[in-house]
């Protein structure tokens, strides 16, 4: 019978049960530091402490939820077909605000840990923190950096962009949908992408592209910041 609770399906039940009693937490209050995914992984933190299941262990069950993830990247591209006509007039603007974007996050990542004396290691793993967990660890890895290390900072990353992006972008006054979209998914990859989607569909649909061309972006400018600084 315990096996029954400790199978990969049970902590893929989990996951979801956890992350939906967090959600409609949110939408009741709707207070910035209830946001669903870091409440989620507070209490699944304590969850799996108090019972003494390892990490490896509950894995298997996220294996499950990370199996969906390809099929919601390519359903992204449903949005970008339907504001394909807007993204077309402003590709050049596009272009420049994901290149300035991507430098932004580069540098903020990489100046104040070498200001602080931080080994190699640690500001490589730190550049790429405004990408998504794969570019981030291939990133780190390719540099010699800590692909583990990355895979946090960019949760971590996304997390707060998405907890306090919208605030800021509200108090800087990008209300356009296209604006405010773009500055998410730059800095906060799908996290924000995800949050920008609540805003509304245009919102979504540049938040996605932001996020893509932040991948390429960041993954050909990361190893000229880093050997420059």
């Amino acid at each position: 019978m315990a096996e029954i609770f400790t199978s990969p399906a049970a902590f893929a039940a989990l996951t979801f049960i956890v992350y939906a009693a967090a959600l409609g937490l949110y939408k009741k209050f709707k207070l910035f530091f209830l946001h669903p995914l870091m409440v989620s992984i507070i209490v699944l933190i304590l969850i799996l402490k108090s019972a003494g299941i390892p990490y490896e262990e509950y894995r298997r069950g996220g294996d499950y939820i990370v199996a969906l993830l390809p099929p919601a990247v390519v359903a992204l591209g449903i949005s970008l077909y339907r504001e394909f006509d807007k993204i077309r007039r402003e590709a050049g603007a596009i272009i420049v605000t994901v290149i300035f974007g991507s430098l932004v996050g580069l540098i903020s990542a990489v100046v104040p840990p070498l200001l602080l004396g931080s080994s190699p290691e640690v500001i490589i793993s730190l550049a790429p923190k405004s990408v998504t967990t794969p570019i981030a660890m291939e990133i780190a890895g390719k540099l010699g950096g800590i692909p583990s290390l990355a895979a946090v900072i960019v949760i971590i990353t996304g997390a707060v962009g998405a907890i306090i992006g919208p605030a800021v972008l509200c108090l800087l006054r990008v209300t356009e949908p296209s604006a405010f979209g773009l500055a998410m998914g730059i800095s906060s990859h799908g996290i924000g992408t995800a949050m920008a989607f609540e805003k509304g569909e245009t919102q979504g649909a540049f938040s996605s592209l932001g996020l893509c061309l932040n991948g390429l972006a960041t993954s050909v400018l990361t190893p000229l910041i880093v050997r420059l600084l």
